[in-house]
């Protein structure tokens, strides 16, 4: 083949179809769709994988982090009926849901998780429910982010109010009432 055909090729111009001298289609309509439907679910960094959560919590090298980490799952199960799976390497993430951005994008994620970080440990519960700054007012010793939860360690918080703060973010995703 001359060599101006062969750089043509690379750079993506039209191809005609074997013998028809007619131009090739670029994309078929199946495949079409098939991409639109992909580039609807969105494909996020942290899935949820097939480590073991004992294993990970086992692991936690500070004592008190460990225990805590170990009552909060108990917690979470207790509350989300659901059994606690890794999402990506260190989240523990109890049942699932599919939530909806503006754009129409959809994705999975977890009810109901927590993560033990060096400086705290992170909860992902808070999720803009109605009742959710009283309940803060109430809880004790506590940072936030938009939907996290910081606690140094659960003696410092009201773990009734915890519950609730879990219970309460826990119905408000299942209510379908979440947008990102």
């Amino acid at each position: 083949m001359p060599k101006a055909k062969k750089v043509a090729k690379k750079a993506g111009a039209v191809r005609k179809a074997a013998g028809s001298g007619k131009p090739a289609k670029k994309k078929t309509a199946a495949k079409k769709a098939a991409r639109k439907k992909t580039a609807k679910k969105a494909q996020l960094k942290t899935r949820a994988t097939g480590a073991s959560v004992a294993a990970f919590l086992d692991g936690i090298a500070d004592e008190t982090r460990r225990r805590d980490c170990k009552a909060v799952a108990k917690l979470m199960r207790r509350l989300t009926g659901a059994r606690a799976k890794m999402w990506g390497p260190s989240i523990v993430g109890f049942g699932s849901y599919t939530f909806e951005y503006a754009s129409g994008r959809t994705g999975d994620w977890f009810l109901a998780g927590f993560s033990p970080r060096k400086s705290d440990l992170t909860l992902y519960v808070l999720s803009g429910f109605k009742g959710r700054e009283a309940l803060l007012k109430k809880l004790g010793k506590h940072k936030t982010g938009k939907a996290c939860l910081y606690l140094a360690r659960l003696d410092d918080v009201d773990m009734d109010v915890l519950e609730e703060l879990v219970a309460s973010s826990v119905r408000h995703k299942r209510a379908g009432s979440l947008s990102g």
